[in-house]
C-alpha cells in the first residue's frame, strides 16, 4: 500500500512539475540579470540564452488610471493582484510603463515617496511573484490629465516642456537628480533597490522624447542621463527611443547607449470607431531603414508600446510579434494593458481596449502572439501575405476571424475552429473562444484547460462578454460599453485520459459545485475547476495546490454588470424585395426558457410576429418571410418576455409593438429595394463618422461644407499650399479617403450582378483635376482606377471592369513614419471581384508643383 500510495505522489509531482514547465516556458531561464553581448544581443547571466519577453503596459499606479479606480471605490491593490494575474494567465513574461515622474517629484527632481510611488512598488512586487520581468522608463514628460482636463502633477515635468527637456540646463539637473534618486529608491515590498532588482532588467531613459537638429545636442543628452543612470552603480542596459524622432536618428546611433527603442502603431490612433476591414498587410513586416549599419546592429532592440489601435478583430498581435521577431526585437510590450475595473467602459484610452474579462478573443490572441515571439527566431524571415498566413505551428485568418496555435502540447485559438489539434493525447494545455473538437462551449468568455496529471486537468472558465456599442468611441465612466454575464452554460470536454464521465469539483473561493460529466458535457458557471477521470484519486490537488506561480483555486472575473436584459442588434441599410432577410441579435438577460419575439411589418402594412430560435442562450434569429419584404420600408421590433415582465427593443420598454398603448417610436428599418436600384457606398450626411480619411501631406486636412449647387452635406479633402518659406508637399498621395463597404455589400449580396458602375458625385476647384478611385478585397488585393473630376459637380461614371490591380495604399497612416505607405499583394491577379470587395479608397496626389487640386464629395453609389 505505502508502495503504490508513494508511486501515486510521485506521479502527482511530475505531473505538476511538467505543467510548470510547459505553462512557464516562456521564462526560462529567468534568474540573475541579462547582459548585452558583443553582437547586441541580450542574453541572461546565468545560462547565457537570448532573452525574448513580450507583454503589456499598465498603469493603475499613475494618473487617470490611478483616480478612475479612486472615483470607483476599487481598491488599487486588489485591482492590481487581480490584473496581475491575468497577465500571467496570459502567458506574458514581460512589463513595462512610462513613469508618469511628474506625479512623484517636485521639480528640482527630487523622488517623493508617495502613494503613486509605493503602488509602483506594489506592483513590481506582484509582478515579480508571477515570473513578469520589468523595464521602467523613468521619464515620461507626460501630464497626468488625459484625458480629463487638468494636470494635477507637480514635478518637472509640469513646467519643462519635452522641447526644454534637453536643452534647458535647470531640466537637465532636475532630470539626473531624479534618476540618481529613482535608481536608488529602495521597493518597500520586496525590499531591494531598482537598479539591483533582478527582476527589473533594464531601463529605458525617457518616453517618446522630442528633438530636433543639430543632432549633437541630442547625443550630448541621452549620454548624460545614460551616464545618471550608471553613475549609480547600476550595470544594467540602458535604452533609448530612437522611432519617435526618426529626422535625427543618427543622433541616437552615436549615443552611449545599450539599447534602441521603438514603437508600432500601424493603423493609427483614435479614429473614433472600430475600424473594418483586412489590416494584416498592415503588420506584415517591420522594416527598419537603417537596419545594415553597424551601430543598429550592435545594439539590443526593444519595442515599448504595440497596438492593433481602434481594432478588436484577434488576428493583429500573433502578425506583430512575428514582425517584431524578423526585425531582431527581444522584448514587445503592447500599450496599454485595460485595468478590469475600467474595461466596462473602456475609458483609460479610448482608442486602445484589451483586457481578458472584457476582449476575451483579442486578449487570447495576444496569448498567441507571446507564444509566437518566444518561438520564431530573431532574424527568422517569412514570406509576403498572404503566403504567410501560416507559419511554425500558428495560423492566422483574417476571413475567419481567427488566430490558432497547434503544437503537441498546445492548442489554442481565439475563436471557434475546424482544426484538429496536431496530437490530442498528449496536449497539455487547451485555450480558447468558441469551440473545437476538443471543448463545445457557447459562452463568449474565454477558457483554459491545464493538464495536471494523466486523467486530471484544471478548467478556468470566465463570464460572457457581450459588446453593447462601439468602444473606440467617446468615452465615459457612466457609460457600459461591454457587458459581463454570469450564465450557466453547458461545456463538453473530449479528451482522451478524461473520458465521458469525469468528476468536475469547484475549486475557486465559494465554488461548491461538484458533479459527474454526461457524455463529456457538464453546465457550468464561471470559475476554476479541477476534471479528473473517474478513476483517479484528486486529493492530492486543493485550491491552495501550487502550480507554476499560480495557485489552482485562483480566479478573477469582474462581478455580473448590473443592467436589465439587453438586445443588440444594427439594422440593413437596404435588402432586396421579395427576398427573405435573417435577422439575428445578441440577448442577454434572457434564460433558455424564456421567449424573443421578432415583430415585424411592411410599413403601413400588417403586422407580424415570429418566434425567434435561440441557438446559444446569448443569440436569437428569425426569418422575415418574402412576401413581408414589398419594395418600401420594413419596421420591426425584438420582444423579450419573461414570466413577469415583457421588454421591446430597441429602447427596453415595457410592453409590445401590438399594444394599443405602446406609445414609443424607437424600431428599427430596413429601405426594401428592387434588385436593380443604385447601392449606396458612401453618403457625407450618414456616413461621415464611419469612415477615415488620411491626412498625408503635411498641410492638408479635411470637413464638411455644403456642395454647389446642390446644397447636400460634402466631404470636401484640401491640400493647401504650404506657406511661403516651408518646404513644398512630396509628390505622391497627399489626403486620401478609406470607406469599409463590406457590410453593404453584403446585404445586397444577390444584386451585384446587376451593378456595373461606380458612381461618384463630386467636383474639383480646378480644371484638370483626377482622383485614383481604389477598391479593395477580403484578401488585401487592390484595383484602381485613375478619373477625371471637373469643376462642376456632377456624377462620374467608372466602368467596374476598367479597375486594374494595383499596390494598396495602407490607410490609416502607419506610426511611425519610416514604415511603408502602400502593399502590393504576393497573389496571383485576376479580375475585381464585387462579391469580394470590401474596401474603397479615393486619394488625392500632390503633383511635381507641390499642390493639389481640393475634392467636395457628395456620394459614391453603385449603379
Amino acid at each position: 500500500m505505502k508502495r503504490h500510495f508513494t508511486a501515486f505522489l510521485l506521479a502527482v509531482l511530475c505531473g505538476a512539475l511538467a505543467y510548470s514547465a510547459a505553462a512557464q516556458r516562456q521564462n526560462q531561464p529567468k534568474q540573475g540579470d541579462v547582459y548585452v553581448d558583443k553582437q547586441g544581443v541580450l542574453r541572461w547571466q546565468q545560462g547565457k540564452q537570448e532573452v525574448a519577453l513580450f507583454g503589456v503596459n499598465y498603469t493603475t499606479p499613475f494618473a487617470y488610471a490611478y483616480r478612475a479606480h479612486q472615483q470607483l471605490g476599487v481598491s488599487h491593490e486588489q485591482a492590481i493582484a487581480q490584473d496581475v494575474y491575468h497577465l500571467s494567465r496570459l502567458g506574458l513574461d514581460a512589463f513595462r510603463v512610462h513613469v508618469w515622474d511628474v506625479e512623484i517629484t517636485d521639480t528640482l527632481g527630487n523622488l517623493q515617496e508617495n502613494e503613486h510611488l509605493r503602488l509602483l512598488d506594489y506592483l513590481v512586487a506582484q509582478l515579480k511573484q508571477r515570473g513578469i520581468k520589468a523595464i521602467l522608463t523613468p521619464i515620461a514628460y507626460w501630464g497626468n490629465a488625459y484625458p480629463e482636463p487638468t494636470n494635477t502633477g507637480k514635478g518637472f515635468s509640469s513646467i519643462y516642456s519635452k522641447q526644454q527637456a534637453y536643452t534647458n540646463p535647470r531640466a537637465i539637473k532636475a532630470q539626473e537628480n531624479y534618476l540618481t534618486q529613482f535608481l536608488n529608491h529602495r521597493n518597500l515590498y520586496t525590499k531591494l533597490l531598482n537598479r539591483e532588482d533582478p527582476d527589473i532588467i533594464a531601463f529605458e531613459v525617457c518616453n517618446e522624447p522630442s528633438y530636433h537638429k543639430p543632432e549633437e545636442q541630442v547625443t550630448a543628452f541621452a549620454n548624460r542621463m545614460a551616464q545618471a543612470i550608471r553613475a549609480t552603480g547600476c550595470r544594467k542596459p540602458v535604452f533609448y527611443n530612437i522611432a519617435e524622432n526618426p529626422s535625427v536618428h543618427e543622433a541616437i546611433l552615436n549615443a552611449n547607449v545599450d539599447g534602441l527603442t521603438y514603437q508600432w502603431y500601424p493603423q493609427g490612433l483614435v479614429s473614433g470607431h472600430t475600424l473594418r476591414g483586412n489590416f494584416l498587410p498592415f503588420v506584415d513586416q517591420y522594416p527598419i531603414p537603417y537596419q545594415q549599419d553597424a551601430r543598429f546592429q550592435r545594439r539590443v532592440k526593444m519595442v515599448y508600446e504595440f497596438e492593433s489601435a481602434d481594432i478588436l478583430q484577434p488576428v493583429m498581435y500573433p502578425f506583430m510579434a512575428r514582425s517584431f521577431r524578423t526585425a531582431g526585437m527581444q522584448w514587445a510590450t503592447q500599450f496599454a494593458y485595460d485595468p478590469m475595473a475600467l474595461a466596462y467602459a473602456n475609458t483609460e484610452y479610448q482608442t486602445h481596449y484589451l483586457n481578458l474579462a472584457y476582449t476575451p478573443a483579442k486578449a487570447l490572441s495576444l496569448l498567441i502572439a507571446s507564444r509566437v515571439f518566444h518561438q520564431v527566431k530573431r532574424g527568422q524571415t517569412f514570406p509576403r501575405y498572404p503566403a504567410d498566413s501560416v507559419f511554425d505551428a500558428f495560423r492566422v485568418s483574417y476571413r475567419q476571424g481567427l488566430s490558432e496555435m497547434n503544437t503537441a502540447e498546445e492548442f489554442l485559438y481565439t475563436s471557434s475552429t475546424q482544426t484538429v489539434p496536431r496530437k490530442v493525447v498528449s496536449l497539455q494545455h487547451v485555450a480558447g473562444v468558441g469551440s473545437s473538437s476538443v471543448v463545445n462551449y457557447q459562452g463568449t468568455g474565454a477558457y483554459f484547460l491545464d493538464k495536471l496529471a494523466s486523467g486530471v486537468w484544471r478548467l478556468e472558465v470566465m463570464p460572457d462578454a457581450v459588446l453593447l456599442r462601439d468602444p473606440f468611441e467617446r468615452a465615459s465612466l457612466q457609460k457600459t460599453v461591454t457587458q459581463i454575464v454570469w450564465n450557466d452554460q453547458p461545456l463538453r470536454v473530449q479528451l482522451p485520459d478524461l473520458g465521458s464521465a469525469f468528476v468536475v469539483q469547484g475549486l475557486n473561493e465559494g465554488n461548491t459545485f461538484r458533479a459527474t460529466a454526461a457524455d463529456g458535457q457538464v453546465v457550468l458557471r464561471p470559475g476554476a475547476y479541477l476534471l479528473a477521470s473517474s478513476s483517479k484519486n484528486t486529493a492530492a490537488w486543493t485550491a491552495q495546490t501550487a502550480v507554476g506561480n499560480r495557485k489552482l483555486g485562483e480566479f478573477v472575473a469582474p462581478p455580473p454588470t448590473k443592467m436589465p436584459p439587453q438586445v443588440v442588434h444594427t439594422s440593413f441599410a437596404q435588402a432586396t424585395a421579395r427576398q427573405p432577410l435573417q435577422i439575428t441579435a445578441q440577448v442577454t438577460g434572457a434564460e433558455a426558457a424564456d421567449s424573443v419575439l421578432l415583430v415585424a411589418r411592411s410599413y403601413y402594412g400588417a403586422t407580424r410576429t415570429l418566434p425567434m430560435s435561440r441557438p446559444t442562450l446569448l443569440t436569437a434569429t428569425a426569418t422575415i418571410p418574402a412576401d413581408l419584404l414589398r419594395p418600401g420600408l420594413l419596421q420591426y421590433w425584438i420582444v423579450v418576455r419573461k414570466p413577469q415582465q415583457t421588454l421591446t427593443f430597441p429602447g427596453g420598454f415595457a410592453g409590445t409593438p401590438r399594444d394599443w398603448d405602446y406609445f414609443h417610436a424607437e424600431h428599427w428599418e430596413v429601405a426594401v429595394v428592387e434588385g436593380a436600384t443604385p447601392l449606396t457606398l458612401f453618403n457625407a450626411q450618414t456616413d461621415k463618422e464611419q469612415v477615415e480619411v488620411a491626412r498625408l501631406a503635411r498641410s492638408s486636412y479635411n470637413d464638411y461644407t455644403t456642395a454647389t449647387p446642390t446644397g447636400a452635406l460634402a466631404l470636401r479633402l484640401l491640400v493647401p499650399t504650404p506657406p511661403t518659406g516651408e518646404p513644398a508637399n512630396e509628390p505622391g498621395p497627399a489626403i486620401a479617403l478609406r470607406a469599409y463597404l463590406g457590410q453593404k455589400l453584403q446585404e445586397r449580396s444577390t444584386d451585384l450582378i446587376w451593378l456595373r458602375y461606380l458612381v461618384i458625385k463630386a467636383r474639383a476647384t480646378r480644371p484638370g483635376a483626377k482622383v485614383k478611385v481604389v477598391l479593395v478585397t477580403k484578401d488585401a488585393a487592390a484595383y484602381s482606377a485613375i478619373v477625371p473630376v471637373t469643376i462642376m459637380l456632377q456624377d462620374i461614371w467608372i466602368p467596374l471592369d476598367s479597375f486594374r490591380p494595383d499596390a494598396l495604399l495602407l490607410i490609416p497612416r502607419p506610426y511611425p513614419s519610416f514604415l511603408p505607405l502602400t502593399f502590393q499583394t504576393t497573389a496571383a491577379s485576376k479580375p475585381l471581384s464585387l462579391t469580394d470587395t470590401e474596401v474603397l479608397q479615393l486619394i488625392v496626389e500632390t503633383g511635381s508643383g507641390g499642390t493639389a487640386p481640393t475634392l467636395q464629395i457628395e456620394s459614391i453609389e453603385l449603379k
